[in-house]
């Protein structure tokens, strides 16, 4: 796995995992079982802290809609071995459709920058100058610190907040304080620094979660599976019908404008989302005019709405939430 670069968590990492509870416990409580959960989750997850969110859709896949009443119940080691795996289970189906993308930083980017003394000297020159805002050709010590900010999860830095360790390694070095470095005394701090930062990471590799969202079309099928929900969206279309428009025209439309809350990427997220429009309806017939019947137009709202969950399970899309 390549440091730096993105992984998709989607659950498979945790279909094969087998968990058991401590052999000493008889009884157990709510949070103990949880906790555990959590923590052989993580583990499985290259040492991700798994998200309130994820975490609170899992428990309601469970029937835990109430965590803190839950948290302080008792159960015997049976329900709560049985807690325990399906909460697991959970927490995977929650991740195969709401997909987490995700940089295992292990280390690897930094030794490649550290091996190559050009390659180093060219960033570390870089970053220097970037940091010499007043063109002083001298910087303290402290802006080591930012350094590592400019540097970011791209070349292997994780952020401060997941990563504290950060703060240790630059005090042991004594990356603090006023006290000003030249470019050459600048370069040799931050090599020690670095080298350490890739030994530490080698260690214990940190995730780090991208803001980013991908869709594949799973939200899109429990819609086509769910009666009421998708005749209350052909009934939204409906009202939209006029008589010198074609039935893909107002499909397409419609779509375009409340796609995201049924499960497709927003319209304007980039060029893929276009593409991915293009194809869905250049594959349906175009020329279905809204002179036909409701029940025509309900056909063709079904089987456009599968193709396009079809195409995302085959190519799924990802979506900057930044954006």
């Amino acid at each position: 796995m390549v440091d730096g670069g993105m992984t998709v968590l989607d659950g498979s990492h945790l279909r094969s995992l087998q968990v058991s509870l401590p052999d000493s416990e008889v009884t157990l409580t709510g949070a103990q079982v949880l906790d555990w959960a959590e923590s052989k989750a993580s583990d499985a997850l290259f040492g991700l802290s798994l998200p309130p969110c994820l975490k609170s859709s899992a428990l309601r896949r469970v029937n835990v809609d109430d965590d803190v009443s839950f948290r302080h119940s008792e159960l015997i080691r049976e329900a709560a071995t049985s807690k325990l795996n399906d909460y697991i289970t959970a927490i995977a189906d929650e991740l195969k459709d709401n997909p987490l993308v995700v940089s295992i930083l292990d280390g690897n980017t930094l030794r490649l920058f550290l091996e190559d003394e050009d390659d180093f000297a060219m960033l570390s020159e870089n970053i220097f100058t970037d940091l010499d805002t007043k063109d002083k050709g001298k910087i303290s010590k402290g802006e080591i610190r930012n350094a590592l900010v400019h540097m970011g999860v791209e070349m292997g830095i994780p952020p401060f907040e997941e990563f504290p360790l950060l703060n240790d390694i630059l005090k042991r070095h004594g990356a603090e304080g006023e006290e000003e470095l030249g470019q050459s005394q600048f370069a040799e701090l931050l090599q020690h620094i670095l080298q350490e930062v890739a030994d530490t990471l080698a260690q214990k590799p940190v995730a780090v979660i991208h803001n980013i969202k991908i869709v594949n079309g799973s939200k899109l099928r429990k819609l086509l599976t769910d009666e009421k929900q998708l005749n209350n969206v052909t009934e939204k279309m409906l009202h939209r019908k006029k008589d010198d428009q074609k039935n893909t025209e107002i499909i397409r439309g419609f779509l375009e404008e409340n796609g995201k809350e049924l499960g497709l990427p927003p319209s304007e997220a980039n060029e893929a989302v276009i593409l991915l429009y293009d194809a869905v309806f250049a594959d349906v017939e175009s020329g279905k005019c809204a002179a036909e019947s409701e029940d025509v137009f309900r056909e063709l709202v079904k089987e456009i709405l599968e193709k396009f969950a079809e195409q995302l399970e085959a190519n799924p899309i990802y979506c900057d939430l930044d954006n």
